[in-house]
């Protein structure tokens, strides 16, 4: 599903039109992006959770050249799956 696909269908389950649906849609993800930003956790119950983790700076290497690379400290989104979300999409209950 696609961007698009998810405000057509959010457009259709709540009758509104695609141009509501996008905004509505595309607040959402900012509101997320901006918690995550701040460091804030993000929990949807029986969805999961959305956190970002910190990552210490380090010495990689060039994969052509082999030469060592130092690579900064970076923070990276993850998303941790709810036991409902994981059990509906196994098909379990």
């Amino acid at each position: 599903m696609t961007k698009s696909d998810l405000i057509e269908s959010v457009a259709q389950k709540a009758t509104l039109t695609k141009d509501k649906a996008s905004i509505v849609v595309n607040s959402i993800f900012d509101l997320m992006v901006d918690a995550m930003k701040k460091g804030e956790r993000i929990e949807i119950r029986n969805f999961g959770n959305f956190t970002v983790r910190k990552y210490p700076a380090y010495t990689g290497r060039n994969p052509k050249t082999g030469k060592p690379v130092s690579v900064g400290p970076k923070r990276m989104p993850f998303f941790k799956v709810g036991l409902e979300l994981k059990n509906r999409v196994d098909n379990k209950k």
